[in-house]
């Protein structure tokens, strides 16, 4: 788990700038209509809709936008038909990547991910080239200075998987199918987290100087501006002054 935080706090400033832009509503709009469509629009019933929810509103999108994007996937208007595609792949100094997209148009996706690589140092993967490297986990953040004592005991509580601290800040870590139940323990015991998603975490990182973190960081960011492409995952580590390099 080591360098989780640090890159994390590095995304998690590229999310803000992307909330500013408004780019990230378009993503989270696509993932609600999804989640609508396939588990239906009561995120009681739905965890991945709750969850979607959940990120939405703190990005700070508005109910009633949120609400509309529900409605359109439980709907099944015409033009929602999203499918779910995961590329793999390498970016500079062979770093591992996997690319979750949501598209109508497969070869296009394809074809902007595979030029986007190319364009910066890496190149495309086959299907379960780094996959095995991954595993998916809840992580529930929290920053530097909240009681590490009680979040581990509310967490471990609620069943979370493990409380780990790194650089001061803590993350709460557990399975995919545990990760609501604990974070809305958490809430209800008056821990609000700083970030909170499931996601592709790798089992081994590998440690980027500098130089090298950005290169990687710029790839990440051109991958995510690709409409199509909903998140991106790597097996990164960066040390706390190759962060505070990345974020100054």
């Amino acid at each position: 788990m080591a360098g989780h935080s640090k890159w994390a706090n590095i995304k998690h400033r590229k999310a803000a700038q992307d909330a500013k832009r408004g780019k990230i509503f378009t993503k989270l709009i696509k993932e609600l209509v999804v989640a609508a469509k396939q588990g239906g629009s009561n995120p009681d019933d739905n965890p991945t809709l709750r969850a979607c929810i959940d990120k939405a509103l703190r990005s700070n999108m508005k109910r009633d936008t949120i609400d509309k994007a529900i409605a359109r996937g439980a709907g099944g208007g015409e033009g929602e038909n999203y499918e779910e595609i995961r590329y793999e792949g390498y970016g500079p100094n062979g770093i591992a990547l996997i690319i979750d997209c949501l598209t109508d148009n497969k070869n296009r996706s394809v074809m902007e991910v595979r030029t986007v690589l190319s364009k910066r140092g890496g190149n495309m993967g086959t299907s379960g080239s780094v996959a095995y490297m991954f595993n998916k986990q809840g992580t529930i953040s929290f920053p530097e200075g909240s009681d590490e004592d009680a979040i581990m005991e509310a967490a471990l509580e609620a069943g979370a998987e493990d409380v780990v601290t790194d650089g001061g800040s803590i993350d709460v870590i557990t399975t995919p199918e545990t990760f609501m139940d604990v974070k809305t323990a958490l809430q209800e015991s008056g821990f609000e987290a700083e970030s909170a998603d499931v996601a592709m975490e790798a089992d081994v990182k590998v440690s980027l100087e500098f130089e090298e973190a950005q290169k990687a960081l710029e790839l990440i960011e051109a991958l995510e501006d690709l409409d199509d492409v909903q998140n991106v995952y790597s097996n990164i580590d960066v040390s706390e002054e190759v962060m505070n390099q990345l974020m100054g």
